[in-house]
């Protein structure tokens, strides 16, 4: 059965000779796994491979086929022409270590609408903005709302934040307490809106240590969690 259905593609990898195995988050399935035969055999069929760079936002027509692991596409387009995202060093960086955070973390085989419309209108933000290097953070946080461990704010006037309840105490209860200038970070970040990303000054050192607190943050709440082969890659990008 073909249906139509719109798709960010997470991540990519060969698949013997020619073919290409894609995960993509579908807006109609969530988690979805497409095999492209043949993909790799010619250099016609090489530039459909183009269509799937990371996080690219895709309009496909899959061959949908209940209880298979792997579907195939029948025809594709770009639902999203990127201006910058994937020829800007720096955001082609962020693509790289999301798209790894988001295949890492997005398991769910069902539709959730309100995730899809957040990575798509984020991304395009992303796309179109020339002030983003805070973008990351606050995706990330923002992220933990969608996978359901967002932070509780309900305390936040406590001095100590609770990485591994997810809640802001007045005393600290585990070696995975924040404090001080990391807790002043991260309330920076809590409801903070993208558009307002440019009032937030960090310099790299508070950057990264506020981006290890979150990965931090991910790890404690998602048993297979793991950071990113692409960290020390970023890191360096935005030292």
């Amino acid at each position: 059965m073909l249906v139509k259905t719109n798709a960010i593609v997470l991540s990519k990898i060969r698949y013997g000779d020619h073919d290409v195995i894609v995960k993509c988050y579908t807006h109609n399935r969530g988690i979805v796994s497409y095999l492209l035969r043949g993909v790799l055999k010619s250099k016609r069929s090489n530039s459909k491979i183009a269509y799937y760079q990371p996080l690219s936002q895709l309009e496909i027509e899959e061959n949908y086929r209940a209880n298979q692991s792997l579907h195939y596409i029948a025809d594709v387009k770009l639902a999203v022409v990127y201006q910058s995202m994937h020829t800007n060093i720096l955001k082609g960086a962020i693509v790289m270590f999301l798209s790894e955070v988001l295949a890492t973390t997005l398991k769910e085989e069902e539709a959730n609408l309100s995730l899809y419309e957040f990575l798509e209108t984020t991304l395009q933000w992303l796309d179109h903005e020339t002030d983003f290097a805070n973008f990351h953070l606050l995706f990330l946080l923002e992220l933990s709302k969608h996978l359901g461990f967002y932070p509780d704010t309900s305390q936040s006037e406590f001095p100590y934040f609770n990485l591994r309840s997810g809640s802001f105490e007045l005393k600290p209860q585990t070696p995975y307490t924040i404090s001080g200038e990391n807790l002043i970070l991260m309330k920076q970040l809590l409801g903070i809106k993208f558009d307002a990303l440019k009032s937030l000054k960090l310099h790299s050192k508070q950057r990264q240590a506020l981006l290890n607190i979150l990965l931090l943050y991910f790890e404690l709440h998602l048993s297979d969690f793991r950071k990113p082969k692409s960290l020390q890659i970023f890191n360096e990008v935005f030292h």
